[in-house]
């Protein structure tokens, strides 16, 4: 006869994966998976199947995880492409569209990498052969009237972000509130289009 806890344990199992199906944080999900693991693999040894239990601790939990763990870390990341050289009264706005930047896309559970490039020619062929999502560039600054400065004039620092994904550029157009910043779609043909 089955003892009263089995039926704990087991009734975990759909509970467990329950959550797992509606859980939106990938990082949250690789949690929630290694423990659907782990209660597969208590049940299997509760049961008495040992072989069954072990193979599901090693390949079940501790493998599948570790290879879900590299495959979202890897794939979860938005490159982000810049000039090397920023002047430093550019770099408070720099800064700030960064952050901005980083705001939102942490929103959607991603990491931003920043890659910087030599020239601006290295920087644009980084986003038409797809090294980068993005590119980030300080456009020419505009002088704008200003009563309270001591010249009159205020220089305004503004940026062109051009993105090549679809999705991140709706997000971006939708959710980024820096306005110093215009963002631009950019379509960049398949490679094996060209050939």
């Amino acid at each position: 006869m089955i003892d009263k806890y089995v039926y704990v344990i087991i009734t975990l199992l759909p509970l467990t994966a329950l959550m797992l199906v509606f859980q939106v944080n990938p990082y949250h999900a690789l949690v929630i998976r290694a423990i659907l693991g782990a209660v597969a693999a208590l049940v299997y040894a509760v049961l008495g199947a040992a072989d069954v239990a072990l193979t599901e601790a090693l390949v079940g939990t501790m493998l599948a995880v570790t290879l879900y763990v590299i495959a979202v870390r890897s794939s979860l990341v938005m490159r982000l492409g810049i000039l090397k050289n920023t002047e430093p009264e550019q770099e408070s706005y720099f800064i700030e569209l960064i952050a901005s930047i980083r705001k939102v896309i942490d929103q959607h559970h991603l990491r931003l990498e920043l890659i910087e490039y030599p020239t601006e020619n290295a920087l644009k062929q980084a986003l038409m052969t797809r090294e980068i999502h993005a590119s980030c560039t300080q456009q020419k600054p505009t002088e704008q009237p200003n009563h309270s400065s001591t010249t009159g004039i205020d220089i305004k620092q503004s940026y062109q972000t051009a993105i090549r994904v679809r999705r991140l550029f709706e997000i971006m157009q939708t959710e980024l509130t820096f306005p110093e910043t215009t963002l631009t779609y950019v379509n960049v043909p398949n490679m094996e289009e060209k050939h």
